[in-house]
């Protein structure tokens, strides 16, 4: 049998499953571990949301948990196929969110796609419009589908350096341009992810429009994922880039529910902007699915066009958290930085660790603190200085946490006295793979 599989064999080992099994090891001894690892919300869905999923589920089925009291008895179940592109009135409901957000007018029929998740439509949309040969701008560190949708669609990634100390993103657009110069034929794309995922940056409106324009200067494609757009703090606003006027002329935004609604198991996203690009996602969709649960679109609309207040709430508990473990981190003698949004702590390796990189740090912390974060090397070379802590432990155990770092600082663990170690095949590297 042949068992030569090319796009897998161009993925390097995943370096966060590393942890993983490390984690699932100590549980497996009864270990409690303290997880800050995968960005996945821990709250439920509203109220609201659920119960329009559970009210479309049971539409003309007799199911026990019809309600006399909305049962329509010749009303049309929910349970065929649906549409690949997302049924029109979830399409509406999208582009009415993007009007009432940022006053960006969009056509629902040919500028609005739904995505099972926004992973999934990043990954489709590099499988639509990439081939060998492209090359695909990815500014490093980031999260692992913007580089990794491109290499397996069979694309080159050139990786643009986003330094944690340029406040006023020179070195990057310096960087961005360099790349631009040095790559023959040029780029086809450029992947950009604010506020970030891992690193927390955030940009306002005018890095957009230069942005915007050197994709419009050199005809490059701008993508743009914007996962983060309601976990925002202390007043600050996620801007979009297509508030840039002509963005749609050379790019398209994608947005999920899973972080602003709690709602990361539903896998519900859309992509907006340039007709061209979101008709080259709907064509290979067309031949891969046929979209969502018709009751989770359903329910979707009603996340998008009900009360926002849940929005606000789950906002606040981030924040809350944010404060707690930034707080205990520098009292551990640990410094980070607080971030304006995302529901991440990029937080650089004290000094005394730093020369064991990031997996190895990682590994540590789990093992001898009793704590999961996930490695900077897995979202690129430029990060195996940093791990991600993820704000999904509540606040007691944030502390708990925090103490147990603090131990593991001061406590003359191995750690400090150990050599650097021979580090993995990091997962950035697999533009040459």
């Amino acid at each position: 049998m042949n068992t030569v599989f090319p796009r897998i064999e161009r993925l390097p080992p995943y370096v966060f499953n590393i942890v993983g099994e490390m984690k699932k090891a100590a549980r497996a001894r009864g270990e409690d571990v303290i997880d800050f690892s995968m960005g996945n919300p821990d709250q439920p869905t509203p109220k609201h949301i659920v119960d329009k999923l559970v009210e479309a589920s049971v539409r003309g089925t007799e199911s026990d948990y019809v309600r006399p009291e909305v049962h329509d008895e010749d009303g049309t179940h929910t349970h065929r196929y649906s549409v690949s592109k997302g049924i029109p009135r979830l399409r509406r409901a999208m582009a009415t969110w993007y009007k009432r957000r940022y006053d960006v007018d969009l056509n629902a029929e040919t500028e609005v796609i739904a995505t099972i998740g926004s992973k999934e439509g990043l990954a489709h949309l590099a499988f639509a419009t990439l081939a060998p040969g492209d090359t695909v701008l990815v500014p490093n560190p980031a999260y692992p589908i913007h580089p990794f949708g491109v290499v397996l669609a069979g694309a080159d990634v050139r990786h643009v350096r986003f330094p944690a100390d340029d406040p006023n993103h020179e070195i990057f657009f310096e960087e961005l341009r360099k790349a631009i110069k040095e790559s023959t034929p040029t780029p086809k794309m450029l992947i950009l992810n604010f506020p970030s995922n891992p690193t927390a940056e955030c940009v306002e409106l005018d890095f957009f429009e230069r942005a915007v324009a050197i994709c419009r200067e050199h005809q490059i494609w701008l993508i743009h994922d914007l996962a983060y757009a309601d976990i925002v703090f202390d007043g600050y606003t996620a801007p979009s880039v297509m508030q840039v006027p002509g963005a749609k002329d050379v790019a398209v935004e994608f947005f999920t529910l899973s972080k602003s609604y709690n709602m990361p198991g539903w896998r519900v996203g859309f992509m907006v902007g340039n007709p061209v690009l979101v008709a080259a996602l709907a064509r290979i969709k067309s031949y891969l699915d046929y979209g969502m649960f018709t009751p989770i679109q359903v329910a979707s609309i009603a996340a998008l066009e009900g009360p926002q207040d849940c929005v606000a709430e789950i906002c606040e508990m981030y924040r809350k958290r944010r404060d707690v473990l930034v707080e205990g981190l520098l009292a551990a003698g640990w410094p980070v930085t607080k971030p304006k949004a995302t529901m991440f702590i990029w937080a650089q390796i004290p000094e005394s660790h730093r020369h064991l990189g990031s997996l190895e740090f990682s590994k540590q912390l789990l093992e001898q603190a009793s704590v999961a974060v996930s490695p900077g090397i897995g979202f690129g070379e430029y990060g195996d200085d940093y791990v991600r802590f993820a704000l999904i432990e509540n606040e007691h155990r944030t502390r708990q946490a925090m103490r147990s770092i603090k131990k593991f600082l001061k406590g003359g663990s191995k750690a400090a006295k150990a050599e650097k170690p021979v580090k993995e095949a990091p997962a950035a590297k697999a533009e040459n793979a």
